[in-house]
């Protein structure tokens, strides 16, 4: 039987697009000997066509990306553009017309994924995102298909390289924060304006759409209380060492006790024998907890165009079979969200002070404690000249009160600096 061509329609061809379109080309006889889907790249919109007049492809190019939509001859839509006002109405036509799409686009799932999902619903075809969280590593569909019927307890991850890129240069070779980022720059890990990895943002659209899969609800980026890693010193780090500790910034979704749901994005401490502990450089992992499975971890490249285009061409090519089957892949209704406020979760913590070293100033900072009901489990003191630096670690306390130390802390006289708190996580 001969196998059934799908022409596809690409909206970019920057790192992503242009490997994903060599991977299809290198890719498409067997393909189609495996899957009988017959792949062919049918047009490509990109932002200048002369910057690629030589390429192989430059008889399908154009500029204008509503008439790759609107062509007749494209079977399917794989949105590689990135972005929200261009690639959502671009998105929604594309639907409309009958034709499945693949996306790479975790801002745009992150913020309207329940407008997107329902109305691939209603017209019975796929909007598929695998790649729109870390990269090449299979994680949407299993958490879509395998454990559809697993009660997912809790999802913990690194789910953004770059910062832990940084945390890895500031634990292995004590580099400032400054230093770590620089590198991250250069080796081009980290953008010009790395505001969205190293605040946590980045980390909270992919956290958000774990949410929404693993417990059926539509929780958007906005839900997600976010902190990033830009107060973290390489002394902190040291501490936590010491104490048996690894840094990471990790993204958290999981069941309260109350049935809320809660979902964040911070620094932690994990344990040294936790398997994120051991995951460097630009690696990305994803600890999923459940019920009946235990624990499954998730590992790999987080970014990059080929590993990146790999996961975007599994879900093209299951998108072109469900076509041709008049099938579709589909979330169901994602319920409204009961979040739990970041106020109302509770951990240890580490917290770091710089301090004038005069006698009294230790009474002062630990009164602050007790009258906050902060519990303190261990305490480090190290001298600097006319400073102190005072580390405290504390048994489980709730987030609200510790804020509220936090906040007496820092109107103390004697205290010159609060650092990055860190929370212990993954116990």
């Amino acid at each position: 039987m001969a196998a059934q061509i799908v022409r596809l329609g690409v909206l970019g061809h920057g790192t992503v697009g242009a490997a994903f379109v060599r991977l299809v080309q290198r890719q498409s006889d067997a393909i189609a000997a495996r899957s009988g889907v017959k792949l062919e790249i049918a047009r490509v919109a990109v932002r200048d066509t002369a910057a690629h007049a030589s390429s192989p492809i430059a008889s399908l190019l154009t500029t204008d990306p509503d008439f790759v939509v609107g062509d007749p001859t494209v079977d399917l839509v794989v949105e590689l553009m990135g972005g929200i006002d261009t690639a959502r109405p671009l998105i929604l036509k594309a639907l409309q017309n009958g034709k499945p799409v693949v996306t790479a686009n975790k801002a745009l799932i992150a913020t309207h994924g329940a407008e997107l999902f329902e109305a691939a619903d209603r017209a019975g075809i796929d909007l598929l995102f695998e790649a729109a969280v870390c990269g090449g590593i299979p994680l949407i569909r299993p958490l879509r298909e395998s454990l559809r019927g697993e009660p997912i307890r809790r999802v913990l991850g690194i789910v953004n390289g770059t910062t832990n890129y940084i945390l890895t240069k500031m634990t292995e070779e004590g580099a400032s924060y400054a230093d770590a980022l620089a590198g991250a720059q250069q080796l081009g890990y980290a953008e010009a304006d790395p505001t969205a990895d190293v605040e946590g943002l980045d980390a909270a659209a992919k956290i958000a759409i774990i949410a929404s899969i693993a417990f059926g609800a539509n929780v958007t980026a906005g839900d997600v209380y976010s902190e990033g890693i830009s107060r973290i010193e390489p002394a902190d780090i040291a501490i936590a060492r010491r104490l048996g500790y690894e840094v990471k910034l990790l993204a958290i979704a999981e069941h309260a006790a109350s049935g809320a749901i809660s979902v964040r994005v911070h620094p932690a401490m994990v344990r040294k024998n936790h398997p994120l502990a051991s995951v460097r450089d630009a690696f990305n992992a994803v600890v999923v907890d459940g019920e009946a499975s235990g624990s499954l971890m998730f590992y790999g490249r987080g970014a990059g165009g080929d590993p990146t285009a790999s996961s975007v061409l599994g879900d093209v090519i299951d998108a072109a079979i469900n076509l041709h089957k008049g099938a579709h892949a589909t979330l169901g209704v994602l319920q409204a969200p009961t979040l739990q406020p970041m106020a109302e979760t509770s951990c240890e913590y580490l917290l770091p002070l710089e301090v004038l070293d005069e006698p009294g100033v230790l009474h002062d900072v630990t009164g602050v404690f007790a009258r906050n009901h902060v519990s303190i489990r261990a305490a480090e003191q190290e001298g600097a000249g006319s400073s102190a630096r005072l580390v405290f670690l504390t048994h489980e306390a709730g987030e609200a009160a510790v804020q509220r130390c936090l906040d007496e802390l820092r109107k103390l006289p004697a205290v010159k600096h609060v650092g990055g708190v860190l929370r212990v996580i993954g116990d």
